[in-house]
């Protein structure tokens, strides 16, 4: 199983780019913005505290999704507070990967996805979230995006329309 990057998502009052670089992420693409201040990057890589180095910085909470090979994305969410959560995307294909599931429980990361959008003053779908977490899509950038909307990301729909 290859890397092929990730995504990472926040609100940033700066220039993402020069942020993300800053905070140890390379391969740094352009940002996408969304609404409401809130923006994406794809990134190549990411050193590992780059996330929490990021979220000390801006001061918001901040969504990563590890990719690997459009396959399978390992999703971590942080806020300023320190409260943090994982979760795993396209869970069939990453059980073809033998990546071990129990390593990735369902309740505990709808909870988190849950938490973690209250503190960044959005207003997500449970019920979304849940079937976002336990979806499957032939490439798991599919299910990122749809992760964005149910979290209540602002502008997120668009993005996938």
């Amino acid at each position: 199983m290859g890397n092929s990057g990730g995504s990472l998502t926040t609100r940033a009052t700066g220039e993402l780019h020069q942020l993300m670089r800053a905070a140890g992420f390379r391969g740094i693409d352009e940002a996408e913005t969304l609404a409401e201040g809130w923006q994406v990057a794809d990134f190549a890589d990411a050193g590992q505290r780059s996330m929490a180095n990021l979220v000390r910085h801006t001061g918001t909470p901040a969504l990563m999704v590890s990719f690997h090979d459009s396959d399978v994305g390992f999703v971590e969410g942080l806020t300023p507070d320190g409260n943090s959560w994982e979760g795993l995307l396209n869970r069939e294909m990453a059980e073809s990967y033998e990546i071990p599931l129990e390593h990735f429980p369902l309740e505990p990361a709808v909870a988190g996805a849950l938490a973690w959008s209250a503190a960044a003053g959005l207003t997500p779908d449970e019920e979304a979230v849940r079937r976002t977490l336990t979806g499957s899509a032939l490439f798991v950038e599919e299910l990122s995006s749809a992760l964005l909307v149910a979290l209540g990301l602002p502008g997120a729909a668009q993005k996938i329309a």
